[in-house]
């Protein structure tokens, strides 16, 4: 078997990575909702299911678009849907909301645990500094 170029957050429900693993997870996995993550969409999103839900870089907006993102998934999970995010490499973007959604389900107590998590099924993961005080201050 190949190595994946995404990797399952929650196992056959929440799938998360890179922008160039779309077509990979659409043809492996019944993906229903993609969530694109990167801040700023040059041309067309790359999927029919994709919706733009950037996570910005802004302090003063990053927090909401954080919550806003992990709210999305939460509620389309809920709805049963399978789900993919995605940045553009899956590391920062997508780590962060990976983390929070681990929060968000009860699968991580702290966020020290939810980065650790996310990093144990994608060790590329890189949450970069920004994201992780916005993921503090949502996270108390």
């Amino acid at each position: 078997m190949t190595n994946k170029r995404y990797k399952a957050l929650v196992t056959d429900r929440i799938f998360f990575g890179g922008v160039d693993a779309i077509e990979e997870v659409t043809e492996n996995e019944k993906i229903d909702v993609i969530y694109d993550l990167r801040a700023n969409v040059n041309g067309e999103l790359p999927s029919d299911i994709s919706i733009h839900q950037p996570l910005l870089d802004d302090a003063e907006t990053q927090d909401d678009s954080i919550r806003q993102a992990v709210n999305k998934v939460i509620e389309a999970y809920k709805e049963g849907k399978n789900i993919y995010f995605h940045c553009n490499t899956g590391r920062g973007r997508g780590g962060t909301l990976a983390a929070a959604t681990l929060l968000e389900l009860g699968k991580a107590e702290n966020i020290a645990e939810a980065e650790m998590m996310t990093m144990a099924i994608r060790p590329e993961t890189d949450i970069k500094p920004p994201f992780k005080e916005a993921l503090k201050r949502i996270y108390k």
